[in-house]
């Protein structure tokens, strides 16, 4: 059995995938997050062979989940499901470390057929994005993020998500497990780093660089 973990912060989407997998036999959904913190916890925890991960999650977004997916389990393979067709993300997404970036408008036959290749070792783009060249993919792939957030430690961008999100900097604290003054100097060394001066310009960043959907 294919051991599978779904990453994506919208329930119905998370039960459909699940039913979908067990359904076709060979996949077992070994544990479900409904955001990156949870995610990671649950590769630790299972070490799946699958991370079907989606881009837009709070706390911390899919990204930045499947870069650190990539250091604490180097075996999953890593498969980015989102609505997102913008080239930034893709690149960023694959630069990351994932293996493959399928469409929720997909059928679920692309999403089986995507699950095969990326297992098998292949790299799979989908068929919703035709203009973007295996070629870019691979040059992507490994690279740093954008320059302005490979500036910034991953704790630095995982604040900088926070912020951006509307949380206080007592929240963040609390979610982190770190004090307060902690939260305040990452944020006063993100806004040096990135020669930003307001939590609104933060926000405008995040979301323009995709730390944050502005959904959120």
């Amino acid at each position: 059995m294919i051991k599978v973990l779904l990453a994506e912060d919208h329930e119905l989407v998370r039960n459909g995938i699940r039913m979908m997998l067990e359904s076709s036999g060979g996949f077992l959904v070994v544990a479900e997050a409904a955001d990156g913190r949870e995610a990671l916890q649950a590769v630790r925890t299972h070490a799946p062979d699958l991370a079907i991960v989606d881009i837009g999650m709070p706390n911390l977004n899919g990204i930045e989940t499947t870069r650190q997916i990539r250091i604490t389990s180097p075996t999953t393979r890593i498969l980015i499901l989102t609505m997102n067709t913008d080239p930034q993300y893709v690149r960023e997404a694959f630069g990351a470390g994932a293996n493959g970036y399928v469409l929720k408008g997909a059928a679920f036959k692309e999403l089986l057929e995507a699950i095969q290749q990326v297992l098998a070792g292949k790299t799979y783009l989908s068929q919703g994005l035709p203009a973007f060249s295996a070629d870019d993919l691979r040059r992507g792939a490994g690279q740093r993020p954008s320059s302005a957030l490979a500036s910034l430690t991953a704790r630095e961008r995982e604040v900088l998500q926070l912020i951006a999100e509307g949380n206080s900097g007592t929240e963040i604290a609390r979610d982190l497990g770190v004090s307060a003054r902690t939260v305040e100097s990452h944020r006063e060394r993100i806004m040096a780093k990135l020669d930003l001066h307001s939590i609104a310009d933060l926000t405008r960043f995040a979301i323009r660089k995709g730390v944050c959907s502005s959904e959120q």
